[in-house]
């Protein structure tokens, strides 16, 4: 069943091109992919617009696998991924490192928990773990909020944090960072996972294995959950995907995307 919803969502994120495509912008970059790069890739976009207003791009979400999937059927020049790609990925895809992201565990607010050992975060969203009680936290049950399968934020987490042991059932499926983070704002009981560049005021993201989520650990590598946001395409960019790329790895779009919290690709 899963897999008919993550086919469900490329099919509404691809049929949402075609009438991009058709709206006689036929020479658009068009980017697609991970609901974590989408704000990023906007605001870049918007900045590469104003100084080239010939050009334009295009950037839609509908996660990681939705954006493979529209770079290998040739509907997006560009694919946005935030996770490291497979074996077979990388025979099929190019990908370029446009940032590195730490993935921020948080809570509400008011929830006093400071950290959290990768073992405990295991344990909350394998459903071990039902009261806050159990990690030193006040008397309330667990919430933990996870991402649907596909989604880049999704796999990172399981890959760097999961391992083999399966997210429990009843952990409530959000479809973007922007959801996840709306539920945890909302729910004193709450924990999720998002993007820290996308953590903002309104969410407390706590310290892991005793390091604090914060762009100066993952520039120096300490801070332990890391991964990259990856551009991706099939085969060598056309040469107006290519202008953007190139500006969103030059020092200015870097610094832009340091500004925003995430850590430059370079």
């Amino acid at each position: 069943m899963k897999w008919l919803i993550g086919i469900a969502a490329i099919v509404v994120v691809l049929n949402g091109l075609s009438l991009i495509l058709g709206g006689g912008r036929g020479d658009a970059v068009n980017a697609v992919g991970s609901t974590s790069i989408q704000p990023f890739a906007e605001m870049l976009a918007q900045a590469y617009e104003g100084s080239h207003p010939d050009l334009y791009v295009n950037v839609q979400g509908g996660g990681s696998t939705a954006g493979l999937q529209a770079a290998a059927n040739g509907l997006a020049q560009i694919g946005m991924c935030s996770r490291d790609l497979t074996p077979d990925e990388t025979k099929e895809f190019r990908d370029i490192v446009i940032a590195r992201d730490g993935l921020a565990i948080v809570v509400h607010p008011s929830n006093p928990i400071e950290g959290l050992s990768r073992d405990q975060i295991r344990r909350i969203f394998a459903g071990e773990i039902h009261n806050w009680t159990e990690v030193g936290g006040p008397d309330r049950p667990v919430r933990p909020i996870t991402r649907e399968e596909g989604s880049g934020t999704r796999e990172a987490f399981v890959k760097k944090v999961m391992g083999k042991v399966r997210i429990a059932r009843e952990a409530l499926t959000q479809e973007s960072n922007g959801a996840v983070k709306e539920l945890v704002r909302n729910d004193p009981a709450g924990v999720g996972y998002m993007s820290l560049g996308l953590v903002g005021g309104e969410l407390r993201a706590v310290d892991v294995d005793g390091v604090a989520p914060t762009s100066a650990n993952v520039v120096a590598g300490k801070y332990p959950l890391v991964r990259p946001f990856l551009f991706v395409t099939k085969g060598k960019p056309s040469e107006t995907a290519q202008a953007f790329i190139d500006f969103v790895l030059s020092p200015e779009g870097q610094r832009m995307i340091e500004n925003e919290g995430l850590v430059a690709a370079k």
